[in-house]
Parts: structure tokens; sequence; C-alpha cells
């Protein structure tokens, strides 16, 4: 796809998202939570008999709304609604913790875009490199951590897109101003507009095709639009 020259041409960084951005997340989640009801399954089987893999889920959502933290902290989410399941069932709650690492390693199992491991060593030789992610993938376990410079998390930063705190905090850690960072994400109101409402410039990462109209859906205007990694070397080249 061809890139729109952007308005600032001072290029110093760029962030990315992570989820459905580097790879897609709906396979990974199905995934892991079909791997953790197996371990489930295994060594605490009242678990099993009293929910389902989809209850499990809505018990999640019914605890989102009784603390704030859940609303960006995901991890403490699932810890928290495991420790109630095994509480309810009499299983000892310190189990949670094995749980959720049974979760997290299949969490981090994930597929990456085929442009990705080409494409991030080539935007790292010639900016410094970030990124900013709601969920809780690790991308050491994942094995990208080296070509990024700055990484965030929303469950050990505080707080989660699009609150501007996370985008500003990365910027102050690359040591680079809003207006010299490349937001680059899949979604157009947590990743593309949030960015530039803290003055960064938002590119649309479009992964999918039936996406085409939520630009318009959503009355936001990305400040380039891409389809994989290498179609931001114009960008920043320009720059």
């Amino acid at each position: 796809m061809k890139s729109t020259p952007l308005s600032n041409t001072n290029i110093k960084a760029v962030i990315f998202d992570l989820d459905d951005t580097l790879w897609p997340v709906a396979p990974v989640i199905v995934h892991a939570e079909i791997v953790l009801y197996a371990w489930l399954k295994e060594h605490a089987p009242k678990a099993v008999k009293k929910y389902t893999i989809e209850q499990l889920r809505d018990k999640r959502l019914a605890l989102m709304g009784t603390d704030a933290r859940f609303n960006y902290d995901l991890w403490a989410l699932r810890h928290t609604s495991l420790r109630e399941v095994f509480d309810e069932i009499g299983e000892p709650i310190g189990k949670a913790d094995r749980a959720m690492q049974i979760f997290a390693d299949a969490r981090n199992q994930v597929t990456l875009y085929e442009d990705v491991l080409s494409g991030l060593p080539l935007i790292k030789q010639r900016v410094l490199m970030g990124s900013i992610s709601n969920g809780f993938a690790d991308l050491e376990a994942i094995g990208l951590d080296h070509h990024f410079h700055v990484s965030l998390a929303a469950h050990r930063f505080g707080c989660a897109k699009p609150d501007p705190r996370i985008f500003h905090a990365a910027c102050e850690a690359l040591e680079c101003q809003p207006e010299q960072v490349l937001f680059v994400g899949d979604d157009l109101l947590l990743d593309v507009k949030a960015a530039q409402r803290v003055g960064m410039q938002g590119v649309w990462m479009k992964r999918r095709e039936h996406a085409k109209d939520d630009a318009l859906l959503y009355e936001v205007k990305p400040d380039a639009i891409v389809t994989n990694i290498h179609d931001l070397l114009p960008l920043i080249e320009s720059s």
C-alpha cells in the first residue's frame, strides 16, 4: 500500500501496539483458554464440573465491574477469578498462581504476521522502537523483546490505552517529543485516535480487509494507513 506523506517529517521513534498488530490475538486466547481448561480438568476437576469455558468467561465479565483495576489489569482479572473458583470448590487458592502460569505460557505462543520478523529489524535500524499493549503478552517469552528500546504493558504500568499517561510515559522513556513519534496499531480508537490526542502521528495497521470502512464509522482520520511493517519504511525514510 502506498503511504501518504506525513505532516511531521522529523520522526525519531515508532511505537507499536502488539495484539492484532504484530500477531492475531483471538486464536491465541482461545487456545490458551483450552490449554488452561485441560489443566483444570486434571488438577482441579471440580472446577470443570462447575464451570464451562464460556461460564468462566462470564464470571470474569461479571467480576470486571467490581474493581476499576480490572479495566487495565487483565492478568489480575483472570487471577482473581481463578482464586474465587478454587475457593468455591475447596481447592487451595494458591493454585491460581500455577493456573495463571499455564495460561500465560499458552498466551505467549503467538503466530506472528509474516512481515514481523523481517520488518522490525529494518525499523530498528532507522529509529528507536517501543511498544504499548493493553494485554499481558510477554515479549521476552515470544522472542521479540530485543527489538524494542521500551515496552509498556497496561497491567504493570497502571493504566491502559487510551489513557494519555501511558503514551506520554513511552515518549519520555524514548526521550522523544510526541510529535516525533509514530504510533502504529490496529485499533482506530485505542491506538490511532488516542495517539493523535497526545500529539503523536497515528498510523493504522489495517490487517483486516473488512476493516476498510471502520475509519469512517469511528470518524478517525489516520495520519497514514499501512497493511504491513514494510509499508512504514517510506514514512520513516522521508523524515
